[in-house]
């Protein structure tokens, strides 16, 4: 299924004049880490599969669906007879929608839709899979516009279904939906700024929140601590710079918002389980 690796980076051969891949996987393969810059989903159809996303380890049962984060390193390991679903596809496209920016990092390095957990959307969910699956492999025109709009409407039943603000933003749904507005602007506003000297009191003032108040609606809304949240903007940026031969380890990490090599160094191999220097060696030729 892995058909160009280089290192355990993975280049997805999308299908032509698009920027997605579907697999409609049955072999009994296990794949060695990896990783690779577009989304992954991944919803076995016959027995089991699992996944191991930034050492955490997934048994996806039939029908469980995976969601794999772009840039997460991952290992699959599949059964002696079954098969599975693996559809990848480019989600920088999607980005400029702030909810579905902001979504995707809430569910890093992956995230386990089961039934049990939320029926009604892990229904609707694997519907829209079999339907991307069908939409995929049709010689229907618009094929990758319509797989486009139901990977969008994934996206909003995992917002509205398992996003912590969900549960811990105000019931009423006036109030709800101006929480979910502030901190959607803040979001944004650290995605502008990460690299810039981020504070928690700046941002607190920002959102109009005591800090106190403010860290906890945050972590509710993003499902991870504010400063978390800003490392996790500041090595997305790095990534893009260790691409660039030109550039030093020690220079990336000061242009993407670190006062010391050390602290980005422990930040990166936190985030994503290599160092920058092994990182940045993956994209040599």
């Amino acid at each position: 299924m892995i058909e160009i690796l280089n290192g355990i980076r993975e280049t997805v051969n999308f299908k032509e004049d698009t920027n997605l891949r579907l697999y409609n996987n049955d072999e009994a393969e296990n794949y060695p880490k990896h990783w690779h810059a577009p989304l992954e989903i991944i919803m076995p159809t016959e027995n089991w599969y699992r996944a191991n996303c930034s050492g955490i380890s997934y048994h996806l049962r039939e029908g469980d669906i995976l969601i794999i984060n772009p840039g997460v390193i991952h290992s699959l390991d599949a059964p002696p007879q079954g098969k599975r679903l693996i559809f990848q596809a480019d989600s920088s496209i999607l980005r400029p929608i702030k909810e579905l920016e902001t979504t995707l990092s809430t569910i890093a390095p992956a995230l386990l839709i089961t039934a049990e957990e939320a029926r009604a959307a892990h229904d609707h969910i694997q519907e829209l899979m079999l339907a991307i699956k069908d939409e995929y492999f049709s010689d229907m025109p618009m094929a990758e516009a319509s797989v486009y709009a139901k990977l969008i409407e994934i996206f909003v039943w995992i917002g509205r279904e398992y996003s912590p603000a969900t549960k811990s933003f105000p019931s009423n749904i006036s109030k709800r939906k101006e929480y979910t507005e502030k901190f959607l602007f803040i979001c944004d506003y650290i995605n502008e700024h990460c690299t810039e000297n981020l504070s928690l009191d700046d941002a607190a003032q920002l959102a109009g929140f005591s800090k106190y108040h403010f860290s906890r609606l945050f972590k509710c809304f993003t499902n991870v601590s504010f400063y978390k949240y800003v490392n996790q903007k500041r090595i997305a940026y790095a990534e893009n710079l260790l691409i660039d031969p030109a550039l030093s380890v020690t220079e990336v990490a000061l242009r993407s918002g670190f006062d010391s090599l050390s602290s980005f160094i422990r930040m990166f191999k936190i985030i994503k389980g290599v160092t920058p220097t092994e990182f940045k060696n993956m994209y040599d030729p």
